[in-house]
């Protein structure tokens, strides 16, 4: 924890920060909720806390505004999405696509990373096209991100879908499906459960992940923003990328993609 409040004063400089007015109702709830979903956190297990890449952002954004992180933890991520249009959460982490578009307003990218597919052991596929046939199934989360992407682009594999990304694993184990979708530093988690599986070095997406604030509050966008580039420029993006522990995760170029 200590960390992360140091990479918060690295953000604002060591002196006292002034009251910003485009945050003073967060200032004045004393926290800020940021609603995550499983894929998102994983749990300590000598805590029982949550931790992780997003986890890091969000208590360090917490930090830099001076209140306590608040995390909201969800199965899905349409229940996150929900959590901030009902007004429960005051942040979320997304791409910018149609689950949060009527109801949130998007930061310039933060963190990217890949959408793949995980074999078993004794799979033929070895790329993403040798999973498009008629004889595949592929097991995906119900309106994930990565799912969304591939249904997309699929002319033969078949998806059959769960509601989380461990029953979405399960099917995978049981050997229901041929390859299971989902982002790239997921999968690797879980081909640490399955001896011999293999997570594809080729990807069908690209994922880049933002903070997403309710519609209706310009100040905490700008403010947000903010916080975004100077996470990436000053280094703490990458730091908290590399606490992680995976490969997966890259840092966004400054400002939006072109």
């Amino acid at each position: 924890m200590c960390q992360i409040f140091l990479v918060a004063s690295m953000l604002t400089g060591n002196a006292r920060q002034p009251l910003d007015p485009r945050v003073a109702d967060i200032v004045k709830a004393g926290e800020i909720r940021a609603g995550l979903f499983l894929g998102q956190y994983v749990k300590d297990p000598t805590t029982g806390e949550p931790k992780g890449l997003w986890v890091d952002i969000a208590r360090t954004l917490a930090a830099r505004i001076g209140v306590k992180a608040v995390l909201l933890e969800h199965a899905t991520p349409l229940d996150a999405v929900e959590c901030l249009k009902a007004g429960a959460c005051d942040v979320v982490f997304l791409p910018l696509d149609g689950r949060a578009a009527d109801a949130g307003d998007f930061s310039s990218p933060l963190v990217q990373f890949e959408y793949t597919l995980l074999v078993p052991a004794s799979s033929p596929i070895r790329s993403v096209a040798d999973a498009d046939r008629v004889d595949v199934r592929i097991a995906a989360v119900r309106n994930h991100a990565s799912t969304i992407t591939l249904s997309s682009m699929l002319k033969q594999a078949k998806l059959t879908y769960a509601e989380t990304p461990d029953a979405t694993f399960n099917l995978l184990r049981a050997g229901h499906v041929g390859a299971m979708a989902s982002a790239r530093n997921t999968l690797v988690e879980y081909s640490t459960q399955l001896p011999g599986s293999r997570v594809l070095a080729d990807y069908f997406g690209v994922n880049l992940n933002r903070v997403v604030v309710p519609k209706g509050h310009a100040g905490w966008l700008a403010y947000v923003n903010e916080f975004v580039e100077e996470a990436k420029s000053s280094g703490f993006v990458q730091k908290a990328i590399d606490r992680d522990g995976t490969s997966a995760f890259q840092v966004p170029p400054p400002g939006e993609p072109e």
